[in-house]
Order: structure tokens, then C-alpha cells, then sequence
């Protein structure tokens, strides 16, 4: 087969304890699945079906363990604002999920950040349209090594937690989530039939708020490790 010009190498993440990569597919993302976050953002946080959005590929950014990334602020934003999240690894595909059957197909789980153009996306979301410019934008799913379901297994109640300079600006746990990991994968897969590569972004509890250069943000779910990065 030719190109007419050289494909990009495929988007990968890093495993915790091995060289083996994980290749990215698509990428998933539950919207307000945290009833404080919903309260925050001036919804009601009944439990209501869930709603998604998308993130492209080759919007993650691979962050190594022990790495601090450099995270470039981005353009045509005043509000740029973190959200710490579960990160789910899709490693066997299907449609139609049990929920009871739902964690045969994780591979992994890992701690990732919702990267958002607050101000874009809230103009969007007033006008009734798409919010891809503000969450769907260039390196805003910086994201930490997978750890293997065979290593941490399915984790049900964790804390969730995100500092910025050193400051608590995040802290819950995975348990309140409003949708749960079996719960959203069996959901997600009767309108899109779920392939191994497929990261699902599980949502962000309260407390989300902007950065700006120079703040390092350290986050972490516990158990799966942590995240750093710095905003240039």
C-alpha cells in the first residue's frame, strides 16, 4: 500500500513494570458523573442516563512514570482548567456489554487529566453546540502509565485527589461515582461497539478550576499511581 504521505505513528501509552506499549484507539469521555462536580457546573446531579463526549487519539499525552510534563498552555483560552480522572483501558471489544460481564473487557486502569478550555467550552454549551473546541483540543489528555487489571485488579473505592503547587484543589473518591465502571461500559457499548485500544475518561469530581503557567499539577488516584504536570 502507498501513501501520499507517511501515515503518523499510532498514539500509544506506557505500561507500568514493562516496555510493552498500549495502543490508543478512541477515547470516551463521561460527562459529569461526579454529583458535586454536576453541582458545581449548576446541574442537578440526579441520576439521569449518562452523557459523552470525545477526545481524538492523538489528543493524549503519554506521561512516564516519574516524568513532570511540560504541558504547553493552549491557544484562544483565559480559563484553562484541570480535571482529574480514572482512566479505564478497553482490552477486549464487544457490544451490548453485560454490566455483570463489564470488567472482562478492561485491561487497565490509569490516572488522567481532562484537560479543558473552561471559557469555549461554556460558550459552546450556552449556544447549543459541539464542545470539541473546548475539550477536544491539541495534548488535553495527558495521561500516566496503565496498570494491569492482573496487577491492581478492578479498584471500586479509591481516592481521587489533584493538587496545584503543592495546594488540595481536588479530593474524593472513585466510589462516588455516579456511573460506575461496569455501569458505563455496558451503557457505552449499545450505542458504539466498544474495540481494544478504547479508553473511556470516567469524569472528574469537585473542586475543577483553572491553572496558569508555571503551577505543576501532581494528581493521583490512589493505588494506580500519580500524574505530574506542569503548565508552560
Amino acid at each position: 500500500m502507498t501513501y501520499v504521505f507517511p501515515p503518523q505513528a499510532p498514539t500509544s501509552l506506557p505500561i507500568a513494570g514493562s516496555d510493552a506499549r498500549f495502543p490508543v484507539r478512541r477515547v470516551y469521555c463521561v460527562g459529569r458523573n461526579y454529583a458535586a462536580h454536576a453541582r458545581e457546573m449548576g446541574f442537578d446531579p440526579d441520576r439521569e442516563p449518562p452523557f459523552f463526549f470525545c477526545k481524538p487519539a492523538d489528543a493524549v499525552v503519554p506521561v512516564a512514570d516519574g516524568q513532570t510534563l511540560e504541558l504547553p498552555y493552549p491557544a484562544e483560552t483565559r480559563n484553562y482548567h484541570y480535571e482529574i480522572e480514572l482512566v479505564v483501558a478497553i482490552g477486549k471489544g464487544g457490544r451490548d456489554i453485560p454490566e455483570e460481564r463489564a470488567n472482562e473487557h478492561v485491561w487497565g486502569y490509569a490516572v488522567g487529566l481532562d484537560m479543558t478550555r473552561r471559557d469555549l467550552q461554556m460558550t459552546m454549551r450556552e449556544m447549543g453546540r459541539p464542545w470539541e473546541i473546548g475539550k477536544a483540543f491539541d495534548a488535553s489528555a495527558p495521561i500516566a502509565p496503565l496498570q494491569p487489571v492482573s496487577t491492581v485488579g478492578h479498584p471500586t473505592s479509591a481516592g481521587i485527589w489533584l493538587q496545584v503547587d503543592g495546594a488540595d484543589r481536588q479530593r474524593s473518591d472513585i466510589d462516588k461515582l455516579i456511573w460506575s465502571v461496569p455501569e458505563t461500559i455496558a451503557y457505552l457499548s449499545r450505542f458504539f461497539e466498544l474495540q481494544p485500544g478504547d479508553l473511556i475518561m470516567t469524569g472528574t469530581p469537585e473542586g475543577v478550576g483553572p491553572v496558569v503557567a508555571g503551577e505543576l499539577m501532581t494528581g493521583g488516584v490512589d493505588g494506580l499511581g500519580e500524574i505530574h504536570a506542569r503548565v508552560i
